[in-house]
This record gives C-alpha cells, sequence and structure tokens, in this order.
C-alpha cells in the first residue's frame, strides 16, 4: 500500500519489521523479496510518482574532482529511483573482478562469483532479460543474420562478450501495483529521512527522523534498518547522522565515502573496416542497442571486445569494455539532439527540464539534419554514417582519495549538500590505452578493420573532451570482511551495528567492467534471503488492517484517480499517546 507522508499527522509513529530508506533497484528488490518471505517492511521514498524539481534539487551538490556531472538526468529521486533514467545494459561480473589483484590495492570481493551465480540467473525474471546465457557463439546461431557475426579472434589478447538489454524495467512503474497489493509491504512518498538516530554506544539503530518538504514530520522503529539510497546518497545520510559518532555513523575508520567509483568513458580513433565487416551490427552501440535486428528469445542483445583474463594477468591492467561507435549524418545537432532526446522519452527516460514542444520546434528548424540522422537511424544506411571511433568503459582502480564528503552548503531541509571528489589513476589511463592498442592489432590480424589511434591518455595532464563518466556510483560503504578495510561486511550489515545494512551499488569493494544494475539487483535478492533467515518467517502472514483513512490523512494530494484506492489503504493505529502508523 502507499501513503503520502505529506498528509500524515504531525509527529506520527511508524512501526515495522525492516525499515528500507530508497525505493530504487535495490530498495524495491529487496522490499518484494521480504513480501515473499511474509516479513512486513516499509519503504521510504524521497518523491514520489513522477520527479518534481523540489525534490530532485536534494541530490543537486558541489563538484570538485573531475568535470562530472552526477545529479540531474543521472539520479531520478522518486519511485523506482534510478531504474527511471537508466539504459537496460546487464551483464554479470566476471569471474576474476571478484579476485584480490596485487597490482591493484584494496581490490576483491570478500566472496567469489560462485555466492551471487543464482542470484543472478533468479535476476532476469525481475529485469525481463532472455535465457541465463551470455555466450556469444550460441546469440549469434539464435539470431541467425547474416549482418549478426563474431569476429573470428585471432591473437588471444582480445575475447567476445554478450550484455543482455532489460526493456529497460522501471521499477517504479513496473511494480507499482504489486506493492500497492500488498499487505506487508508500506510505501510512504515524500519521505526524506533526515537522521539516522542509535543508541549511545551506535552499536544499533534505534529510528529514523522523516520529514517531508512541506513541513510534516515523523519517525520510524523497526527491528532492522537497510539503507538503500544510491551510491552517493547512502554515504551523504551516513555523514549526516552525527549525534553520536561526530565523523558520521559507520566511520570510525574513515572510509564512508572513500572509494568513489565510475566507470570512465572515452573515444578515440578512426576505423576504416574492410568491405565483408563493413555491415556486422552486433559490435555496434549505434546498432546493437535495443535494436530488434539483434535480438532473439525476446531479449536484445550486443556485443563488445574485451581483453582476456590471461592479458589482463600478464600486463597488470583493469578490467574493460570496447565497442564500434558510428556517427551518423547530422550527429551532434541541435535537430538530432532533439530527436534523440524525443527517442528517449518513448522509453520513460526522465529528462529534467525536458519540453517536448521545444524538441519539435527545433527538429522543424533544423529538418536536414534531423530527417538526415534519423533515417540513417531507421533504415541504417552506412552510406550516411561520417565516421566510426572506439568508444571504452574501463573499471575504475579503488582510490580512497576519490570520495564524497559533505559541502557546506545547505539543501531546503536545512542538510547539507554533497561534495563529489572523483578521482581516476595513471593505471585507468594504461589500460585505457593498451585496450585500444591491442583491439587495434586484433582487428588488422583479423582483416576487419585498420584503426588509427589518438595520442595516449598515459601521461597527459587532462582528460580529453570527449571523456565522460557512466553515472555508475559505486563504492562509498564498501564491503569487506575488515572493518579496517569497508563499512560493511560480506553480509551488507555495517560493521559495529547490530541492525543496519547497506544495499545497492555503494557496497561493490571492486567494480569490473559490467553494468551495475543486475549485480545491485542480485545482492538485493541475497540480502533479502539473509534478513528473512536473520528474522525467522513468521508463523501467519502479517495482514495489515484497512481503515477509513480519510479522517485521520485528509485529501491526498496531487495523486491521480488510480492512486486515490492505494492511499486509502493507509493503516492507522494509536499507541499509548503516541501517533503511530
Amino acid at each position: 500500500m502507499f501513503i503520502d507522508t505529506r498528509s500524515v499527522e504531525q509527529g506520527v509513529v511508524v512501526s515495522t519489521t525492516v525499515c528500507i530508506i530508497g525505493a530504487g533497484v535495490a530498495g524495491i528488490t529487496l522490499a518484494m523479496e521480504l513480501d515473499k518471505a511474509g516479513v512486513e517492511c516499509c519503504l521510504l521514498e524521497s518523491g514520489g510518482y513522477k520527479a518534481d524539481d523540489e525534490t530532485r534539487d536534494l541530490y543537486r551538490g558541489d563538484n570538485v574532482g573531475i568535470p562530472y556531472t552526477f545529479a540531474d538526468g543521472c539520479r531520478s529521486r522518486f519511485l523506482g529511483g534510478s531504474s527511471n533514467c537508466w539504459g537496460g545494459w546487464c551483464r554479470p561480473l566476471d569471474p576474476w573482478d571478484f579476485d584480490r589483484k596485487d597490482w591493484v590495492a584494496h581490490s576483491g570481493w570478500p566472496f567469489g562469483l560462485e555466492e551471487l551465480a543464482p542470484y543472478y540467473e533468479r535476476v532476469h525474471t525481475l529485469l525481463k532479460l532472455g535465457p541465463h546465457n551470455f555466450e556469444p557463439a550460441w546469440w549469434e546461431q539464435q539470431i541467425n543474420r547474416h549482418d549478426v557475426r563474431r569476429y573470428p579472434l585471432m591473437s588471444g589478447n582480445v575475447r567476445d562478450t554478450i550484455s543482455q538489454f532489460s526493456p529497460p524495467v522501471r521499477f517504479g512503474k513496473e511494480y507499482r501495483e504489486a506493492l500497492a497489493r500488498s499487505n506487508r509491504v508500506r510505501v510512504f512518498l515524500y519521505a526524506n529521512v533526515v537522521n539516522i538516530d542509535t543508541d549511545p554506544q551506535a552499536t544499533e539503530v534505534t529510528g529514523v527522523d522523516v520529514v517531508t518538504l512541506t513541513g510534516k514530520r515523523a519517525r520510524v522503529n523497526a527491528k532492522v534498518f537497510v539503507l538503500a539510497t544510491g551510491g552517493i546518497e547512502n554515504a551523504r545520510l551516513l555523514l549526516i547522522s552525527n549525534k553520536v559518532q561526530a565523523a558520521g555513523l559507520g566511520n570510525g575508520n574513515d572510509l564512508v565515502g572513500r572509494y568513489f567509483m565510475d566507470h570512465p568513458r572515452v573515444m578515440t580513433g578512426n576505423v576504416k573496416f574492410s568491405k565483408q565487416w563493413a555491415r556486422n551490427k552486433l559490435y555496434d552501440i549505434k546498432y546493437h542497442y535495443q535494436n530488434p535486428a539483434v535480438a532473439a528469445h525476446g531479449a536484445h542483445i550486443s556485443s563488445q571486445f574485451a581483453l582476456t583474463h590471461d592479458v589482463i594477468m600478464r600486463e597488470k591492467l583493469l578490467n574493460s569494455r570496447v565497442w564500434f561507435f558510428s556517427r551518423f549524418f547530422g550527429e551532434g545537432s541541435a535537430g538530432s539532439e532533439a530527436l534523440i532526446r524525443c527517442r528517449e522519452a518513448l522509453h520513460r527516460k526522465e529528462q529534467p527540464g525536458r519540453r517536448a514542444r521545444d524538441d519539435y520546434l527545433t527538429m522543424a528548424a533544423h529538418p536536414v539534419d534531423t530527417i538526415g540522422f534519423g533515417l540513417t537511424r531507421l533504415l541504417q544506411l552506412r552510406a550516411l554514417i561520417s565516421d566510426v571511433k572506439l568508444q571504452a568503459i574501463v573499471e575504475a582502480e579503488p582510490n580512497p582519495d576519490s570520495r564524497v564528503t559533505l559541502s557546506d552548503r545547505k539543501d531546503r531541509l536545512g542538510l547539507p549538500r554533497v561534495k563529489v571528489d572523483w578521482r581516476l589513476t595513471e593505471l585507468v589511463r594504461r589500460t585505457f590505452d593498451r585496450t585500444f592498442t591491442l583491439l587495434a592489432d586484433e582487428l588488422k590480424l583479423m582483416g576487419v578493420a585498420e584503426v588509427e589511434l589518438e595520442e595516449p591518455l598515459e601521461g597527459r595532464a587532462s582528460w580529453p573532451g570527449k571523456f565522460e563518466g557512466t553515472w555508475h556510483h559505486m563504492g562509498t560503504t564498501r564491503m569487506h570482511d575488515s572493518p579496517r578495510e569497508g563499512v560493511v561486511d560480506r553480509d551488507c550489515k555495517m560493521h559495529g551495528v547490530s541492525n543496519l545494512y547497506v544495499a545497492g551499488s555503494s557496497v561493490f569493494p571492486t567494480v569490473g567492467a559490467n553494468f551495475p544494475t543486475i549485480t545491485i539487483s542480485a545482492l538485493a535478492l541475497r540480502l533479502g534471503e539473509h534478513l528473512a533467515q536473520r528474522l525467522g518467517k513468521p508463523d501467519t502472514a502479517t495482514v495489515l488492517p484497512i481503515v477509513d483513512a480519510g479522517a485521520r490523512f485528509g485529501a491526498m494530494p496531487n495523486l491521480d484517480p488510480v492512486e486515490l484506492p492505494i492511499a486509502a489503504q493507509s493503516l492507522v493505529q494509536t499507541a499509548g499517546g503516541n501517533k503511530a502508523v
């Protein structure tokens, strides 16, 4: 059931078994898993069903490191979280991504791929993926098209990898009805957690304080609390919660907010294909992204190049992924950018500040670029391609100086805004350089293409203009068996705090070069199973009584007709002199 926190009485107290802070991919996955196990929980979501700028503003802060956008357009602060703006890429981490490497400081997970394997398989249903199979040869056979062919890799330095695409699933829309039907899950909208309270020794969380932007205050008491607000906001909320531990909750070893990572992305080179390989769609992002021509068994796929494990070990590199990037006629123009925004709107991607009318007028004002770019994408005409480049993402090396801290500036709730200092090491630059070089050599050896590379990155004073992040915010509450090396343990429980867990990519100690959503979901399923075992399955299912909430909460503002009957199911109880929900 859904409750608009703005309409509850001042000072209401919510009691539950598990309190999940954040209703994004991790939070919703976890809530549904607990629901199946018969465990009562509540989800606290800062926003509503749709984006609004007042709530979105709470994510904004200061960037003090590598030029980097980390708020508008790459995080979404409403039901479904960042699933509202993701592209759907899915691939599990490689087995060696979990290993400790002697040339990568602070690397390795407390467990291996075998620990997450069963959860990766289950996630395929949740994310609406195809078969649990990532073998390139199998997919090529299933698609069976002449323009979908694997390259004849020969040197042993480069390998094929396959990713699948989620539609993409927008969790707030896809699973809203399931959450509404549940008798065990209550979702509080517009509920901003501003403090995590603990006992005097900071060994147990006693409750969380909630405030709405309209000034309503509430408190949530629970047996177990789970922080699932994202790779940046998880650290921020812990640092803000400093009533007992001055440096922030769980920050006795100065680790909260450190090791901030994203996957850096670079485009380079000039690729000249041989005639027989010029139309292969499997490795080009302009042709393989959500393209029905590169699909089978209801799943869209793509292929990327990666260095083999032997090469990574021999040359002491990080992991990486590379694909071709064809540049179309009119690309980069105002008309083409407007057309791209319209296409993303069809996929329900959040686009802060976008006005459809403005995009239509822009396209009308630039008809040649708009039509040329659109026809090239639609008809996939190679004759209209201006050039082809290589694009890569590289694993970020864990770096304690790359971190999230608190700004001196405050948000509307009076909380310190976030300050992000993203830093990358020379090993990242070297991995880009060697990956591009080895792939260029392989393409020439195979007779696929000649590649003219640009100036190496290693040793340069700054990153190139075509450099950007991928908005995969990771590492700030990293997992490790030792509290001196990590914020949470292998079960995602905070070291030293008996009933506080962290979910999401902030717990990743090393991140590989794959897209994090599938791993976030797998870890959330694993955490749900762990919590269900810890709490014990109830003898009888918990059923929340449905009462007339109209007199209690008043009218639910800004809700559409579908939302009204959901909101009317709010649970109301009175215990002693406290208001309780």
